[in-house]
């Protein structure tokens, strides 16, 4: 077996990457999670499949490429007076963007790659983003990631941090709802990290499935619980 960790440069060299995932299987190696899962999971247009399966999910225009034009449209799309620009293949946050209508890109800037872009929501900076950890498919533990000051992005690399959530009942069930939307039955761990919409409910923003941070500080119980679904599937 081999069990992915801190591939977190895959978004670079994403074929090559997957590449070798299908090499490893075709001998007969299992690979955690698997190939086709980390295909699908490594283009976040997966979130337009999860939002047919019924799926809470932020407001996305999906674009080949993106300029001012695009930026300025997608605000009156959404009724916002900010955006957000991402990459539709990254992590980590880099390669983002966040626009103001009295601050739109200079004439001559473009994305460079097929991107997303969504409104720009209050809730991260107010109350944080929500980490819903998935061992076998069984909830583990819960993470609240919150940005540092003067930036909104929750990544510790900006200065974000992460603190113990223990979720409501219905907010566990939004988590539950994506994790059973996947179209893939053989997940030996997900993240799945949520956003509070103006309307109070929760919305996926990530389905992390390629090598994820399981945040094993807020997790006591996740070596346990990771050690006994590997061994299972030995």
């Amino acid at each position: 077996m081999v069990l992915l960790g801190t591939a977190w440069d895959y978004q670079d060299y994403p074929e090559a990457f997957l590449a070798r995932l299908q090499a490893l299987a075709a001998k007969g190696i299992a690979v955690c999670n698997p190939p086709e899962v980390v295909r699908w999971n490594a283009d976040k247009r997966y979130l337009r499949e999860l939002a047919e399966r019924g799926a809470t999910t932020v407001p996305t225009l999906w674009l080949d490429d993106a300029g001012p034009d695009d930026v300025l449209a997608a605000m009156n799309e959404f009724a916002a007076d900010r955006v957000v620009v991402k990459r539709q293949v990254g992590a980590g946050g880099l390669g983002q963007h966040s626009f103001i209508r009295d601050a739109l890109p200079d004439p001559g800037w473009t994305m460079g790659r097929p991107c997303m872009i969504q409104p720009f929501l209050p809730s991260v900076v107010s109350e944080g983003e929500y980490t819903f950890v998935f061992i076998d498919g069984a909830f583990s533990h819960g993470v609240l990631k919150r940005a540092g000051a003067g930036d909104y992005r929750i990544q510790s690399l900006y200065g974000g941090y992460e603190r113990d959530y223990a979720p409501e009942p219905q907010d566990l069930a939004k988590a539950e709802a994506i994790v059973a939307a996947r179209p893939f039955d053989d997940l030996l761990y997900a993240r799945i990290d949520m956003v509070r919409l103006p309307t109070g409910e929760l919305a996926v923003m990530e389905a992390e499935l390629i090598e994820p941070y399981l945040y094993p500080e807020q997790g006591p119980d996740l070596g346990h619980r990771l050690a006994a679904a590997i061994v299972a599937r030995l």
